[in-house]
Formats: structure tokens, sequence, C-alpha cells
């Protein structure tokens, strides 16, 4: 089984939407997909109103998810470790233990946008067309990660 985690500052916002998306793209039963925050501010709440309502609104539910923390027990539990900005990349990276833990983890929009080092921006302080970029943002990148799980298992199944 594929494990991916997608993590942002708070996991209310641009996480659990990504989360979401991902959720919403991929059909198999061998992909698990988690969000978590670097902070501790929101854990236990649900996703942020704007981003359910935006996800809702594309036909994406993200309501019953609920904030937690990230944890050096991620690295063991996850394949790839997707983060939306390099505040969240050095939080991350600053838990690794190892070169393998180093490893998995990657700026979201690097699968889009390769080596360019780009931030999903967080939407937190703006309006509804904030959380509309960062939606559509958020889609390309989960459809290119999407794509690579789909080309992972065909050669997956090649190789067997």
């Amino acid at each position: 089984m594929t494990r991916i985690l997608m993590v942002c500052l708070g996991n209310i916002c641009r996480s659990p939407l990504a989360e979401g998306i991902l959720r919403s793209e991929v059909t198999s039963a061998n992909v698990f997909i988690d969000s978590a925050g670097t902070s501790n501010y929101h854990i236990g709440q649900h996703p942020d109103k704007r981003s359910v309502e935006n996800a809702l609104k594309h036909h994406v539910d993200i309501s019953k998810l609920k904030a937690r923390q990230f944890t050096v027990k991620d690295f063991d539990d996850f394949d790839y470790i997707f983060v939306m900005d390099s505040n969240n990349y050095n939080d991350v990276i600053s838990l690794a233990r190892n070169e393998i833990d180093r490893q998995k983890v990657e700026l979201i929009l690097n699968r889009v946008y390769p080596n360019a080092n780009i931030a999903v921006p967080d939407p937190y302080y703006g309006n509804e067309d904030a959380f509309e970029n960062v939606f559509f943002i958020l889609e390309k990148a989960c459809e290119s990660i999407s794509n690579s799980l789909i080309a992972l298992n065909s050669e997956s199944k090649l190789n067997n």
C-alpha cells in the first residue's frame, strides 16, 4: 500500500483540501491519504468552513476530517510527505531522523513545477477567491500525483 501525507501549518485549509482532492482522484484501495499540520493550533478541529464550502462546490467533501499535528512517527507511517510551503518543509525536515526520512518530504508544487520550490499560498487570511485559487492549484498538483501513482501501479504489475 502507498501511503501519502499532506502537510500545512494548521491542517485546516491547504492540507485537508489536498487530502480531499487526491482522495477524489485516486480510486485504488492500495493508496492511503491523510493530512497533518506542523503546528498544534487546531488539533481536533474540522477544516476551516471556507475550505469545506469551497471543496463541496467542487464535489469534494472534507467536512469530517479533523486536524492533527505532524509527528516523527509519520516518517514511519508514510511513503510520501507533501508539504505546502518552505516553512512547512523546514518544520518537517527538522524532525527527520535520517536521509530516508528527508527523502520522503517534497514541496507539493514541485510535482507540477519541478525544482521550482513554489509555495501553495495560505488562504486563511484571504477571501473566497483565495480559497478557489488554492483549490485549483492543489487540484493540478494532485492530478500529477495521481498520474504518478497510476504509472507506479502499472509498473508494479509489469514486474510481478
